[in-house]
């Protein structure tokens, strides 16, 4: 006897014989019935698939790739929210763990057990927390003096992540920006203090700059700070925008002073899932002790059966990343995180070494400090061709690989440049085939006949590459 129910979706139907897979996903409205679980899987899976597979996307700082037991573990905790500390009591001490390590990576001088730090759903929720101590303290100092405390700012170069515009958007502090140039490619001591006032509530070095891979010399900026502090009766304290460079650093560069070692370097965030080898989301914020961060920071509830006490801007909060986090710890241990930052270097700097001997192109610093680097075109070469780097990007991704292409910030804005990240997960072999078709994208485009639209719309907007250069690199003004 026919079975009229077969291709409404049973145990019997077979996905793509469904009807079903006749129509199209739901965009507005939820659909009127259920489908069996593998028809449901697969045309969730199927929208996925017209995108680049995560570990060909070097856009991204985000980790692509860990271990089959470690995406076990954190499979098997994907139930569990963190913040129920009552029903899940070793999750929270795992956590007080990790950041126990975390801190001590940095040279904590603090004496307790437990370390004073925080964790977070990534480093931007990690560099808020960072950034409403600061306030905090500054506007408690403020008001015990009876001064005025609505006008606070803080000082940053223009090479922030987004995350601090939201920081100065959502808590209406003024983010003054020391601009980047050709000259001074990290952030500038002497011109941030310049910056400085009594209602400066902290300075922001990064380390891992996004748009650029550099760091900030954070030994020179506090070094600086401090005679600024003794000069005017100030104690402008520094938070470590070190999303990037706080799993670097500790490993690869042991004797940069960078960390809680410094005078004035009060608070450090990081995130857990870039270089800290964890999938998304989670960040670290660590202080350098209990008073560095405000009491009225922490919000306690007991409602979940105790009462609990939690500091974060967020409240629910997956517990699985503790779990990869605590897992790589144990599993890689210094030697082996010290291991894998050194091949990502590595692998970075030999493409860095490739990207130089192209004849379109040139490094925008002669110095890989971490795994990632920029590159741009050589203003010679870009003055006759007929493509620009937005055009390699699509190339590339039709290979299926990311590699962005976009503007440097203020004062740098002409420059576009591309961006390469290394991660766990990528070897010198998949270097190799990047490297291949990199070549065989620009032999493409330079049989252009004509100019494709992205470079006709830098020569309209007059973009760095259509000036003329002088022996140094440095743009002068064009000849009509």
């Amino acid at each position: 006897m026919e079975d009229l129910n077969f291709r409404k979706g049973d145990a019997k139907t077979e996905a793509f014989g469904s009807n079903r897979m006749l129509q199209p996903s739901p965009v507005e409205k939820i659909p009127d019935g259920p489908t069996t679980p593998e028809i449901a899987y697969q045309m969730v899976k199927d929208e996925t698939f017209a995108q680049t597979q995560p570990r060909l996307n070097l856009a991204t700082f985000v980790t692509t790739y860990m271990d089959d037991y470690a995406t076990k573990l954190m499979n098997e905790a994907i139930n569990i929210n963190y913040i129920d500390e009552t029903e899940y009591p070793r999750i929270a001490v795992m956590n007080g763990k990790c950041i126990n390590i975390v801190a001590n990576l940095w040279n904590s001088p603090e004496k307790d057990t437990w370390k004073t730090g925080a964790l977070a759903i990534g480093s931007s929720e990690a560099c808020m927390l960072g950034g409403v101590a600061a306030w905090l303290r500054w506007r408690k100092k403020r008001q015990a003096q009876g001064k005025p405390f609505d006008k606070p700012n803080f000082v940053i170069s223009t090479g922030f992540q987004v995350v601090w515009e939201k920081f100065a958007q959502l808590w209406q502090i003024e983010m003054r920006q020391v601009p980047l140039t050709l000259d001074k490619t990290t952030l500038d001591p002497e011109e941030a203090l310049k910056m400085c006032d009594e209602n400066t509530i902290c300075v922001v070095p990064i380390q891992g700059v996004t748009w650029t891979g550099l760091n900030d010399d954070v030994e020179a900026l506090d070094k600086a700070l401090d005679a600024y502090n003794a000069k005017t009766g100030y104690d402008i304290p520094i938070h470590v925008d070190a999303a990037s460079g706080g799993f670097i650093l500790p490993f690869l560069y042991p004797d940069t002073k960078w960390d809680f070692r410094l005078k004035w370097v009060l608070s450090i965030s990081v995130s857990g899932h870039k270089f800290g080898l964890v999938y998304p989301g989670l960040g670290w914020v660590v202080w350098k002790g209990k008073e560095y961060l405000p009491e009225e920071m922490a919000f306690s509830v007991n409602y979940l059966g105790a009462n609990i006490t939690q500091v974060g801007l967020n409240f629910s909060r997956p517990a699985a990343q503790i779990l990869g986090q605590y897992y790589q710890f144990i599993r890689l241990g210094f030697q082996g995180y010290k291991e894998v930052q050194y091949n990502s270097l590595q692998i970075a700097k030999y493409i860095h070494s490739q990207i130089a001997k192209m004849t379109p192109f040139v490094n925008y610093s002669e110095d890989v400090v971490n795994p990632l680097f920029i590159w741009y075109m050589k203003p010679e070469y870009a003055k006759n061709a007929k493509w620009t780097l937005y055009d390699l990007q699509d190339k590339l991704a039709q290979h299926g690989w990311m590699v962005p292409a976009y503007t440097l910030p203020a004062k740098l804005q002409d420059y576009v440049v591309m961006r390469v990240v290394v991660r766990q997960g990528f070897s010198r072999d998949m270097a190799d085939m990047l490297l291949g078709d990199i070549k065989n994208a620009i032999a493409e485009l330079e049989k252009l006949e004509y100019p494709t639209s992205t470079r006709i719309a830098q020569e309209k907007n007059l973009p760095v590459e259509a000036k003329v250069f002088n022996h140094t690199g440095k743009p002068q003004a064009a000849k009509k």
